[in-house]
């Protein structure tokens, strides 16, 4: 997933503008407060997009818990890079584009009712995708790890942690022809797991337990490919484990909570390949995000089974908590402005 520090971000407003426009500050850890900032104004090549919502990424848990290199009061709209709307107003020499032309794009201040963006970062949606909540950013981000991971139809695959990603990760593999084994620590997680495709699901209860059970499955073969999903110290201890020798374990889960101590022994014993499946070039976050786009708007990748909870704007850090908590049902969280913001 895309690292907040590590996006583009957009331009601040002129200070001189009318405070028309809202956007969410994070003021301090676990407190969040609505403020009226400059309604920002496109510039030559940018476009300005009034906000209909934006993803919750779990990589905001991380700054929202307060570190201790986290500064505060953060930017307004700030860590909010899963955005979508509709093109409001055009900066000179912009061609390509329209006014009321809704868009999905890579920014960094998608917590606000409005972002002024580069033009040529714009993604057009669907009409297919008319009404619907897009996320495009993390979409991008499972294809491009599926992509990585490469799948193919003779292979079994055990993907460990059913959250957005793991979820989406099961439908492409399951589409692909794979055998997919599930493995998660909520029941209702291991459900949708079923739903998308996937042959198997175990509980992650108990580590032995998994491993036992995961033999069993494959008479002992164990997973051509394993996806971790989860990013904690313990699923990848459990990914290093059940990946075959020569076998491929592909790391899709964001670990931001201080240094990864792995079992270098096991692994080269194996002699597995590692796949650290988070891309950082813009061009490909945004050919995955297009691909991702694609996925949903042709049902690939099932926007009501994959985005469940929606929070006004002002709630974000309800939102937050919920990413952090999981509260029955939880996928993943968006929010969106308020009527007349």
């Amino acid at each position: 997933m895309t690292d907040p520090s590590s996006t583009a971000t957009a331009r601040r407003p002129d200070a001189t503008e009318a405070p028309v426009a809202r956007a969410a500050r994070v003021e301090a850890p676990g407190r969040v407060e609505m403020v009226e900032i400059p309604l920002p104004r496109p510039r030559a090549g940018e476009v300005r997009v009034r906000i209909e919502g934006c993803g919750v990424c779990a990589s905001n848990l991380g700054p929202w818990s307060g570190p201790e290199w986290q500064e505060f009061p953060m930017e307004p709209g700030i860590m909010g890079h899963e955005a979508w709307g509709m093109i409001d107003t055009l900066g000179d020499s912009v061609c390509t584009l329209h006014e009321g032309q809704r868009i999905a794009w890579l920014g960094n201040h998608g917590y606000a009712s409005h972002e002024v963006i580069d033009a040529a970062t714009a993604l057009p949606l669907p009409d297919a995708l008319a009404g619907k909540p897009v996320p495009a950013e993390p979409l991008g981000c499972a294809i491009n790890i599926f992509r990585r991971a490469r799948i193919t139809s003779d292979q079994t695959v055990a993907i460990i942690g059913i959250g957005f990603i793991g979820a989406a990760l099961t439908a492409l593999a399951a589409q692909a022809g794979a055998r997919v084994i599930a493995i998660s620590r909520r029941a209702e997680s291991l459900d949708l797991a079923r739903n998308l495709g996937t042959t198997d699901t175990i509980p992650m209860e108990d580590h032995w337990e998994i491993m036992r059970e995961l033999g069993r499955l494959t008479q002992d073969r164990l997973a051509d490919v394993v996806i971790e999903a989860v990013g904690l110290q313990w699923p990848l201890d459990l990914a290093g484990e059940l990946v075959r020798e020569g076998g491929r374990l592909v790391i899709a889960g964001y670990h931001q909570d201080g240094p990864r101590q792995v079992n270098m022994q096991m692994w080269n014993w194996k002699g597995i390949d590692i796949v650290s499946a988070h891309e950082r070039d813009p061009e490909v976050q945004r050919l995955g995000m297009i691909e991702g786009i694609a996925a949903a708007a042709d049902g690939r990748l099932d926007l009501d089974a994959l985005i469940t909870h929606r929070y006004p704007l002002s709630r974000l850090g309800d939102a937050l908590d919920a990413t952090r908590d999981k509260p029955q049902g939880f996928v993943k969280a968006w929010v969106a402005p308020e009527a007349g913001q």
